[in-house]
């Protein structure tokens, strides 16, 4: 199957904290995610845990396009055609954020395999920023980032109509990376100084492998 030029990210985020880790665990790992994965179009289908704030699920998609979501196969096992398995779970749980989004940067790169940490961060910016937004992103940030050892992959996102516009999914080689002294010296610069404090709307979340 040949990727296409710019991929969709599909993440969604739910808090489960009413639902027993057994329970959750059995759920997704052999009802949720299989399902996925078996809907064409789902090119990596990938399952996180919150390391900080805890209790929280994340699913992390990479998509031929947002047509894929809107397709026979996924709507014959989503929403009202859920499992009863799936409607009782996912009734316990609190919905955090579900964002569909174009991949910009570096554009139809998927979701490395063998990552062990990934950092997922969801924001926005004043539109008269967005210029300079970009070409930060583009032309300093995600580079150094992606330059730091144990970073797997650095990808930027663009949703339209979402309630957060641009989404960053770092792959790591564990959760540790974004505390070491690289990470942080990459993230840190006169440019990153003057642009991170226009973030709105920000989510940030550390993730880790399910046990």
């Amino acid at each position: 199957m040949n990727t296409p030029a710019n991929t969709t990210g599909l993440v969604a985020i739910m808090e489960y904290s009413a639902v027993e880790d057994a329970e959750f665990n059995r759920w997704y790992n052999t009802e949720h995610l299989p399902e996925r994965q078996r809907i064409p179009g789902f090119l990596t289908c990938e399952r996180w845990i919150s390391i900080a704030p805890d209790k929280l699920s994340i699913g992390s998609y990479d998509l031929e396009s947002p047509d894929v979501l809107q397709s026979e196969p996924y709507l014959a096992v989503a929403f009202e055609n859920a499992t009863p398995w799936t409607k009782k779970v996912t009734g316990m749980c609190t919905r955090i954020l579900r964002v569909i989004s174009e991949q910009r940067t570096p554009g139809n790169v998927l979701a490395p395999s063998g990552a062990g940490g990934l950092l997922f961060s969801a924001l926005n910016i004043a539109p008269e920023l967005e210029p300079e937004f970009e070409e930060w992103c583009d032309t300093e940030h995600l580079p150094a980032l992606a330059g730091v050892s144990g970073v797997l992959a650095a990808r930027r996102f663009v949703g339209e109509g979402a309630s957060h516009r641009h989404v960053f999914l770092y792959h790591l080689t564990s959760p540790e990376v974004v505390q070491g002294g690289a990470w942080k010296t990459a993230a840190r610069t006169p440019w990153s100084e003057r642009i991170v404090p226009q973030y709105r709307d920000r989510v940030r979340i550390v993730c880790r492998r399910p046990d």
